[in-house]
């Protein structure tokens, strides 16, 4: 037993040790917060999360749900997330925000930690009867500080106090309900109903891993190891007395997702050396804990803090050995035949109209082995399949990247069973069979690029390999690695900075970004609910079973699927009423589904540089939202739903356990909005936006005035740089875009690998 505890907490090694923990804290905070700051910063957690009594005979509005006993229940209750290290984790979390959110919130603070500060954004609240009749915030009694909050996050010109609100708000529940000790346990999950997936327990002798013959990961080396494991990987590898490690290969691909996977197996199969350049960590099925805080801080860009930089959309995007396909939710779409056309059309961009692509569609998802049923749903896609068949409506099943009985519903923390296929387990492992090498933990810095002068020039300039570094201590001399073909293949959000690092001026380069802008519905289903007529009550809880297996056409751009949400997004995403509502919405968390409406938009943001994105979505973008928004309403009440609502911040909802006539649904839909983002003047109502996909900002173009690239993926500016991920798609695809990406870089990587027949002919 002591073997396989210890072989347990090996295999599951980075779900300890994660920062936002209880019982395992950060060794040192860096966010550089003094102590009246912080003061002031403990008393707004405690106020948005405080400690509260249990009335008697109220349960959340849930008596029967069984959550817990009575103990459980009342601990939770009177948990406060002014307790502990909630704060600090908080406002270290603050510091992965745009530098002008962290701005705003330091000082927020500061005029908190003061009397005359406190009095001009809290006003009467912060009076008291006894001298000096002027309170600090941290003083207040916890009612008005939940009221002075409350204001907040109202006010119609205030912007700056509702972007505080927001902030912290959103990092406090975070931290609140991700938060770990070091059993990997929070103490509030039994009482929301919610408990870790059990997984199999792991062999003693760990199993080997695939990619373990061509993977160099650098967090435990240092020069001499790095470069003794470089060479027995079979590159030709030297070393000077300058800044750089010299290494030459044929290919060099940034990034080892959907595209740099994909390219990376169809080079090294054409008998080219590659070498992936990955900055997150590789990890395995085994690997994986489900465990929300310390995947999301792993696995995800930013730890998954990753918000636009006005304030309108938060953005998910993995950042490890696999990419995104080793997070996103196994839907496994074809790209759309009128979408294909219109590139092929508009865009001057025949290859999306060809067999070729077809046969690369056939190929990517053959090799993913998709399938196209789903033996039993989740609670979540039941609700939307039940509500559809109510309502006449067509729900169709999603294809999914696992086989018909995956059941797994923590996929966006890295599939625990192994059975969802994304790049790490199918692509690189095709390329690693055929010499390629992965460097994990060496960040891009930029592409190496020389005046092109030669006969056969077809630019101005090429590319002749990347600067890289390895983001350990112990390797102090930066990467130069030499190739024939570089590829940048790091996604929408980090393509663009590097290729403008590297020099490239290509007006293109970080615009026409498309995001899929995604807008939430929920819907209560109590357990103890029967429904009339006779279908049987939904079963199960919202965070398990496959993510997405089922999927409803609202019109030709606008679609409605469910999301994965843990306890700690949930908790961030949900409106804040009063910290009693919250814990109470939170009680109801196991039973609550979420459907949102996914619109391919034709507004476009910008990538701005590494981490800063701006996006706001076009009017009839947002209307196509609203529309999405109030088909998925109708289909969670149409499923049977006790109470339905939206994430807007007043708490917009409808209660429909009694039934609902349809005059009063139709007034509650007409009052449906989507307000995108807190710093919108002038409006007391606002909500965050979600994205999950990012695309364009790179796009293909027919010439240099319409794309960065050309039809082929080849910079207009560099011979022999490349782009192969989902920057590079023309506009929104429509639908979750994995397959669109790899059918891309498929086709795509074909034609890299004849242009390097043709150089090594002439």
């Amino acid at each position: 037993m002591a073997a396989q505890a210890e072989a347990k907490a090996a295999t599951r090694r980075w779900s300890r040790g994660h920062p936002l923990l209880g019982g395992c804290k950060r060794e040192r905070y860096t966010h550089g917060l003094r102590p009246p700051q912080m003061e002031a910063l403990r008393a707004m957690c405690g106020a948005l999360i405080p400690s509260l009594p249990v009335v008697e005979g109220h349960h959340g509005g849930d008596a029967d749900h069984g959550r817990g006993s009575k103990d459980v229940v009342e601990r939770f209750y009177l948990a406060s997330a002014a307790d502990g290290t909630i704060p600090d984790e908080v406002a270290e979390l603050v510091t992965r925000c745009v530098w002008e959110a962290v701005v705003l919130v330091n000082v927020v603070l500061w005029i908190l930690s003061t009397r005359v500060g406190t009095l001009a954004l809290c006003g009467r609240l912060c009076m008291s009867g006894k001298f000096p009749y002027v309170r600090k915030f941290a003083d207040m009694p916890v009612e008005r500080r939940e009221e002075a909050l409350g204001r907040w996050n109202k006010a119609r010109w205030l912007f700056p106090l509702k972007i505080t609100f927001v902030v912290i708000k959103v990092l406090s529940h975070y931290a609140f309900y991700t938060m770990v000790n070091e059993n990997s346990d929070n103490p509030c999950w039994k009482a929301i109903g919610y408990s870790v997936p059990d997984m199999e327990e792991p062999r003693e002798a760990p199993s080997p891993r695939s990619l373990d013959n061509g993977v160099v990961e650098t967090k435990a080396l240092n020069d001499t190891t790095l470069l003794r494991s470089l060479v027995d990987k079979g590159l030709v590898v030297r070393t000077d007395a300058s800044t750089y490690h010299t290494v030459q290969c044929d290919v060099v691909i940034v990034g080892s997702g959907c595209g740099g996977g994909v390219a990376a197996a169809a080079l090294a199969s054409a008998g080219h050396k590659v070498v992936v350049v990955e900055k997150g960590e590789y990890f395995t099925a085994e690997d994986y804990s489900s465990v929300e805080g310390p995947s999301m801080e792993r696995l995800y860009e930013k730890g998954g803090i990753f918000c636009t930089s006005n304030v309108t959309t938060v953005l998910f995007t993995g950042s490890m050995v696999g990419g995104g396909s080793a997070v996103n939710w196994s839907a496994s779409i074809r790209t759309p035949e009128e979408v294909r056309q219109e590139w092929a059309r508009e865009h001057g961009l025949p290859v999306f109209a060809s067999p070729g692509y077809v046969e690369a569609m056939d190929a990517v998802c053959a090799r993913l082995a998709v399938t196209d049923g789903c033996r039993e749903e989740g609670f979540q896609n039941k609700a939307v399949r039940r509500g559809c068949e109510a309502l006449g409506l067509r729900a169709d099943a999603v294809p999914r990247n696992s086989s018909e009985g995956h059941f797994c519903g923590s996929c966006h923390l890295g599939c625990p069973t192994g059975d969802k296929r994304g790049t790490d387990t199918t692509w690189l492992v095709d390329s690693v069979a055929r010499g390629a090498v992965i460097l994990t933990g060496c960040k891009a810095e930029c592409f190496i690029l020389e005046s092109n002068s030669g006969e056969n020039a077809r630019r101005s300039r090429k590319c002749v390999g990347l600067v890289a570094t390895c983001m350990v201590a112990g390797v102090t001399k930066k990467l130069r690695i030499e190739a024939k073909v570089s590829i940048a293949a790091c996604g929408a959000l980090m393509t663009p900075p590097l290729l403008r690092n590297s020099g490239l001026k290509n007006r293109h380069i970080g615009r026409n970004l498309h995001l899929h802008p995604v807008s939430m519905a929920w819907g209560y289903f109590p357990e103890n609910k029967q429904q009339e007529p006779q279908p049987p009550p939904l079963t199960g809880k919202c965070y398990e079973g496959g993510i997405i297996t089922t999927m409803h056409r609202v019109t030709e751009r606008t679609i409605v699927e469910t999301p994965a949400l843990g306890p700690g997004c949930f908790a961030s995403m949900v409106p804040w009423e009063s910290g009693r509502d919250m814990k109470d919405r939170m009680r109801r968390y196991a039973r609550t589904a979420h459907a949102f409406a996914l619109v391919r938009d034709r507004g476009a943001g910008t990538v701005d540089g590494e981490g800063r994105v701006c996006y706001s979505p076009a009017r009839d973008d947002v209307d196509e939202l609203r529309n999405g928004l109030r088909r998925a309403l109708r289909i969670l009440v149409a499923a049977g739903a006790a109470e339905v609502g939206t994430h807007r911040s007043d708490g917009h909802r409808l209660r429909c356990d009694g039934g609902v006539r349809d005059d009063e649904l139709d007034a509650f839909l007409d009052e449906v909005t989507v307000a995108t983002g807190p710093m919108l003047p002038g409006s007391d109502k606002w909500a965050l936006l979600c994205s999950a996909h990012q695309m364009g900002s790179c796009r293909m173009g027919s010439s240099p005035r319409d794309g960065a690239v050309d039809g082929r993926g080849e910079s207009w500016e560099a011979e022999g740089l490349y782009v192969c991920d989902g920057s590079l798609l023309p506009t929104a695809v429509g639908v979750n875009p994995m397959i669109t990406i790899q059918s891309t870089a498929y086709c795509l990587s074909e034609g890299i690998a004849e242009s390097l027949a043709q150089r090594k002919r002439r």
